[in-house]
């Protein structure tokens, strides 16, 4: 990928001006003149994706959701395997990275990936309930990405696996065994990112935990392209839904 590339999408991340009268309208402003260029630079930006993606099985026969599936990159670690799934969901609301995505399918042949127009904290699979849910770096671009989680909780089966990787910070008190961040990386990273309506929290992790059972929880910090003394941090949550009868957050799917 060449520098003109690169500064194409680093004016769209750092200068471009995002407008629109909704969620919808600012992503398709942020990301349509910058899809095609997305996921070269997005692959040296956003550590960990790869490796949570191969450290979940694709369900044979199951259904697999990607909320916040953008283009489709994220499938591609898996790819061998995605024709064990029944149906794998790529759920997005930016017309620009999905028309990506749709190529990419057709391209790789997966034909059992069906890339949808639609909002992460309302979309349900039409054939029951998923056995995968993924988010990656897209809760931190979900203005409501609680209800996200709990959209995520209700349509996965009881046993369900859920798998987040993304940016954050940490809680200025955080709790025993996770990170502890400095004031200054409280401080700059919100700012720095918040431009692009990219909202690091410090309560993604303590909410999933609350809501699923831990199998994996990494707190690191990767490198930002063009910024090599930045380190900027990130984690990778992969958990599971309980077996019970019922589900406090939403109304399961049966």
């Amino acid at each position: 990928m060449s520098i003109l590339t690169d500064l194409r999408v680093l004016y769209h991340i750092v200068a471009k001006p995002v407008r629109g009268k909704d969620h919808a309208a600012r992503l398709e402003s942020f990301y349509s003149g910058q899809a095609e260029a997305y996921d070269d630079f997005r692959r040296r930006l956003l550590q960990g994706r790869e490796a949570m993606y191969q450290s979940i099985p694709v369900p044979e026969g199951g259904v697999w959701v990607d909320l916040g599936g953008g283009t489709g990159a994220n499938l591609e670690p898996i790819s061998a395997d995605l024709h064990k799934a029944r149906k794998v969901y790529l759920v997005d609301l930016c017309d620009s990275l999905l028309a990506v995505a749709r190529k990419r399918c057709a391209a790789s042949g997966w034909k059992n990936v069906e890339a949808v127009a639609d909002d992460a904290t309302a979309f349900r699979p039409a054939d029951g309930p998923a056995d995968v849910v993924t988010f990656s770096y897209s809760l931190t671009m979900i203005p409501d990405w609680f209800a996200a989680i709990d959209n995520a909780l209700a349509m996965l089966r009881p046993g369900g696996t859920i798998g987040v990787t993304d940016f954050f910070v940490a809680r200025k008190y955080p709790a025993e065994g996770l990170k502890r961040h400095s004031w200054s990386t409280r401080t700059f990273w919100p700012t720095w990112f918040g431009s692009d309506n990219v909202f690091l929290s410090p309560d993604h992790i303590p909410y999933l935990q609350r809501n699923f059972s831990t199998l994996r929880l990494e707190e690191k910090r990767a490198k930002v392209p063009y910024l090599p003394l930045i380190r900027v941090p990130y984690y990778t949550f992969i958990g599971r839904k309980a077996f019970s009868t019922s589900n406090t957050k939403g109304t399961e799917i049966s």
